[in-house]
């Protein structure tokens, strides 16, 4: 899968699916962070995914995407809040998180200025505050509106609960007739504790941490409520305004100061980047210390007219960037090991630890990831931790990645107790009983159940309803989780799906008088799922949810088979690694051995079998498009190897499909033609030795009609 590999190894289609997967996973992130207040991945893993998507946009321009997460900032507006248009549009930050990216961020700053090494550069230097950002607007001294960033151009009015906030002026003397004052809205170690335990004694549920306590605060409809929690803010910069409040960035923060603004006393000027990262060095020796969630130091050009110079990328400024902390330690008891099933089957170990407090948060569980890393090894076998394994009963140091996900870094061989034994991860999955393997190249082992499992029934019938698979209209996540629970009209198994109207016929208690559903929607529901008995082939493979077949994966399969009953066919016929089926399976371009094993182990196991044979006989699966007789290499199985000059590879593979040939990925005796560019080697010499009729790009382009 696109997902699996490095942006250097991947194809041009692959960049384009793998895009597409990156921009719904920010996306729905950043939905999460901005909008719900409810992260869903750490900070570190967010970043890692943005820098993946800029890699691959980076080699494959032409495949950015409108919706890049390259150009988005935050998440729209939740509906709970009317929409306010920022004047000026509220950037985030680029990202450092070595010594060496902010001396190379330094350097791209005098380069773009055209500035000598010995001529003088200033920036300052304060701590990047882990709140909720918010812009004030003050007219003729007056607080007049305060909205969240939001996307960036259009925020939530949140000015009815900003005027509770103690340190948010109402009222300014000696200000421009216009200002906007922006900032972070923080909750304090002490009162984010405060605010838990009065939680806890009403019975309701406790913040995760200070930064979603101040957000969830801040956006309440209330604003009531928003004045009864401990809200803070410190300013650090602005919007529009109708004239400059000083030359330089510290001179601005000192004049937000004497309007009456917090500011962080933690701000410094600096001329050299040794003498930032030393104050970076003060800043993370103090963190601990502070009382409020920092994650990292914010650099910025002092000189305002340099920073009007240096202007903006698409989202970001080019005259500052955050240098993100490492995660934060702590050292604790690991009391137990439990194993979670992920929608995917994964077993994953989870650490039950003696609760500690890491970066200001209460940790009790960390991810041991798989059973390499508990072995004290990486999944090439090599030695991570010196060979340290981890066991039940040892003391072990803890790290928050990104400051949210917690996990183990090492072992305390010394506190290890005397009777501890090595740790050996289940084989037989704990949901289901199923067997739980591991594939050769995989760094987890899987409980092999499939829809049985119930710990992946759900999530596959989520994927099986979604929009690129059966794409039921009025059956989504939410109604899933709710059938699965039901126990008169449950939904366990793809199949229950369109059995739902006889035994909804069949029960006293109708679903449309059930809360929540209503005659009219009832109907509707029945009447979609009739609509999707009738299915496209490819459609029908991807709502599966086999293990590595993607849309486009399904679509391949789909091209090659055309019909169900001829995919079925195969596939019991298949024994993995061996015979002309097995050949047959891996010479379809882009199916790889890892993908094939999985599509002949799921139509080899009784139960998926079975779930997917009680499925398919409900269904009329639509064949995949015949191919038109008006090509020459209509329904021909082509093969290209070697340097195309003319046209890249992926267009190749494109064109020849477009024209009903069937492209694979190794030359057998059912190849018709092989394309042989510049350097083509042993599959050249294959066809050479079956007597495939071999042919150059020249010969190809001229057989299909596409010579200029």
């Amino acid at each position: 899968m696109s997902a699996d590999k490095m942006v250097g190894d991947l194809s041009k289609s692959e960049a384009i699916e793998e895009l597409a997967r990156l921009a719904d996973l920010l996306g729905k992130a950043n939905s999460a962070y901005h909008t719900e207040d409810a992260p869903v991945m750490s900070d570190a893993e967010f970043d890692d995914l943005k820098r993946r998507n800029t890699a691959i946009e980076t080699r494959f321009p032409e495949t950015k995407r409108p919706d890049s997460p390259s150009d988005q900032v935050g998440a729209p507006v939740s509906d709970g809040f009317s929409k306010v248009a920022h004047a000026q549009r509220m950037m985030s930050l680029g990202n450092a998180f070595t010594d060496d990216d902010v001396a190379e961020f330094a350097e791209r700053v005098r380069k773009y200025l055209g500035l000598r090494a010995a001529e003088p550069l200033t920036f300052t230097a304060e701590p990047k505050i882990d709140g909720l950002s918010l812009s004030l607007r003050y007219e003729s001294g007056q607080l007049v509106q305060a909205a969240t960033r939001g996307d960036g151009e259009v925020g939530e009015n949140v000015t009815a609960n900003a005027r509770t906030i103690a340190d948010i002026p109402q009222v300014l003397t000696d200000a421009p007739d216009i200002l906007e004052v922006r900032g972070e809205v923080y909750m304090s170690h002490a009162d984010f504790a405060a605010l838990n335990a009065r939680q806890a004694d009403k019975g309701e549920k406790p913040f995760a941490n200070p930064r979603n306590a101040a957000a969830g605060s801040l956006r309440q409809l209330d604003s009531a409520i928003t004045k009864s929690r401990p809200l803070k803010f410190f300013a650090y910069a602005w919007g529009e305004m109708s004239q400059p409040l000083a030359a330089t960035q510290s001179g601005a923060i000192e004049k937000f100061t004497t309007l009456g603004f917090s500011t962080n006393t933690l701000m410094g000027v600096f001329s050299s980047v040794e003498d930032l990262l030393a104050h970076y060095q003060r800043i993370e020796a103090q963190r601990a210390d502070l009382g409020y969630d920092i994650d990292g130091v914010v650099y910025k050009v002092n000189d305002l007219a340099l920073q009007a110079r240096l202007g903006f990328r698409s989202t970001t400024p080019r005259w500052a960037i955050a240098h993100k902390f490492p995660a934060e330690i702590a050292h604790t008891l690991l009391e137990d090991i439990e194993i979670q099933v992920g929608r995917t089957g994964a077993l994953s170990p989870v650490a039950r630890l003696k609760p500690v407090t890491v970066g200001g948060v209460v940790v009790s569980n960390a991810t041991l990831h798989n059973e390499d890393y508990i072995a004290g090894r990486d999944s090439k076998g090599q030695p991570i931790r010196d060979g340290r394994d981890i066991r039940i009963g040892d003391w072990v140091e803890v790290y928050r990645a990104g400051d949210v996900i917690p996990k183990i870094r090492d072992v305390d061989l010394s506190k290890r107790p005397d009777n501890s034994q090595p740790y050996a991860l289940p084989t037989i999955c704990p949901e289901c009983g199923s067997d739980a393997v591991r594939e050769e190249g995989d760094s987890v082992r899987r409980c092999s159940g499939g829809l049985i499992c119930p710990a992946q029934a759900v999530e596959k019938l989520k994927h099986f309803v979604s929009r690129a698979a059966f794409d039921i209209d009025g059956l989504g996540n939410k109604q899933i989780e709710a059938f699965f629970g039901d126990d008169q009209l449950s939904i366990r198994a793809p199949a229950d799906i369109f059995t739902l109207e006889e035994r909804d016929n069949a029960t006293l208690t109708k679903l449309k008088n059930r809360e929540g559903w209503g005659d009219k929607s009832a109907t509707n529901l029945f009447a979609a799922i009739q609509e999707k008995r009738r299915i496209p082939l490819a459609r029908l493979i991807f709502a599966l949810g086999i293990r590595h077949v993607g849309e486009s994966s399904a679509a391949l399969l789909a091209s090659h088979f055309t019909t169900w009953d001829a995919l079925e066919t195969a596939l019991k016929k298949t024994e993995i690694g061996q015979g002309p089926e097995w050949e047959d399976l891996l010479s379809i371009d882009g199916v790889g051995a890892v993908m094939a094993a999985a599509l002949v182990t799921a139509f080899h196991q009784d139960a998926s079998r079975a779930s997917i044979d009680r499925l398919v006989a409900m269904l009329d699966v639509v064949p995949a498009e015949a191919t038109s007789s008006d090509s020459p290499v209509a329904g021909l199985i082509v093969v290209f190897t070697g340097t195309l000059e003319k046209m890249t590879r992926a267009e190749a593979k494109a064109t020849a499909e477009s024209l009903g040939a069937k492209v694979s990925g190794s030359v057998s005796a059912k190849t018709d033609i092989v394309i042989a560019g510049p350097g083509a080697g042993s599959k050249a010499k294959k066809a050479t030795d079956l007597g495939v009729r071999t042919v150059n790009e020249e010969e190809w382009l001229e057989l299909i009609d596409r010579n200029p």
